[in-house]
């Protein structure tokens, strides 16, 4: 694929760009290279712990001028989804950071026993026995079931983390009801990254760790799919879809796209 072909790049946040958020080699060059060739790009995350602006000084403090507009979280595109289809409901927030400044317009409540919607986000020790079961039987009496993301877990700098779609997939084998997923893989959040490139997706790509959330999500858009081998990538990954290319890290894509 020559540089020629490609108008915009979506890129993940953890594992591509940062690990424990300090970057990653060559990511901070790698992303100087694409706005001096005029490549836009968003950077689209399952990042739940931080709002934007947070993510802005946050990527600053690492390394990486960006705007809050080259940003796209998995709490935005909730709250778009939460004022979009549940504009008079009440939400139960479980996550592991204040995304409340990414939640505007969205009736957050303090307890899941006020809740019309149970909203999942990234784990953390707020997952506990009791509140978890409040959720399952909020959900059993009939309250929608959202997900911020399905990540099954990432890595930090240090080991693996278990994050927050293990403990959905257990809310939906026990309570029988398919929860809403609003960031990555889902097909609208994708779009709404493309969209405000101002591109159709056959003239992007995507890059992240993740095989099916990053990659296989974005191949079913359109996009097409670059893996990279830092985050938590392993070789049992390619078992569970083919990337268009897999490179060592960010730091290798300039080459990719010069061809």
């Amino acid at each position: 694929m020559g540089l020629e072909h490609v108008d915009g790049v979506l890129l993940d946040i953890d594992g591509v760009l940062v690990t424990s958020w300090r970057a990653l080699p060559g990511s901070v060059e790698t992303l100087a290279w694409l706005r001096a060739q005029g490549i836009p790009f968003r950077l689209i995350t399952n990042t739940t712990t931080h709002t934007r602006q947070d993510l802005v000084a946050t990527l600053a403090d690492a390394g990486f001028g960006v705007r809050a507009d080259e940003i796209m979280t998995a709490v935005v595109a909730t709250a778009s989804y939460l004022r979009t289809n549940h504009p008079h409901d009440r939400a139960f927030v479980l996550s592991d950071g204040d995304g409340t400044g990414d939640l505007d317009g969205v009736d957050v409540v303090a307890t899941p026993e006020e809740a019309d919607v149970m909203v999942i986000g990234g784990a953390s020790d707020e997952f506990s026995y009791d509140i978890v079961n409040r959720i399952f039987r909020g959900v059993r009496d009939g309250a929608s079931l959202v997900g911020m993301h399905r990540n099954l877990y990432w890595r930090t700098s240090e080991h693996w983390e278990l994050d927050a779609g293990a403990y959905l997939a257990g809310l939906e084998a026990a309570t029988g009801v398919t929860a809403v997923i609003c960031g990555k893989p889902a097909a609208a959040y994708f779009d709404a990254a493309l969209s405000s490139m101002g591109m159709p997706a056959e003239r992007a790509l995507m890059v992240g760790d993740d095989i099916v959330n990053d990659i296989v999500g974005a191949q079913a858009t359109g996009l097409t799919g670059v893996l990279v081998r830092t985050g938590k990538f392993t070789p049992a990954s390619l078992d569970l879809g083919a990337p268009d290319h897999v490179i060592d890290s960010l730091g290798d894509l300039p080459a990719l796209l010069r061809g």
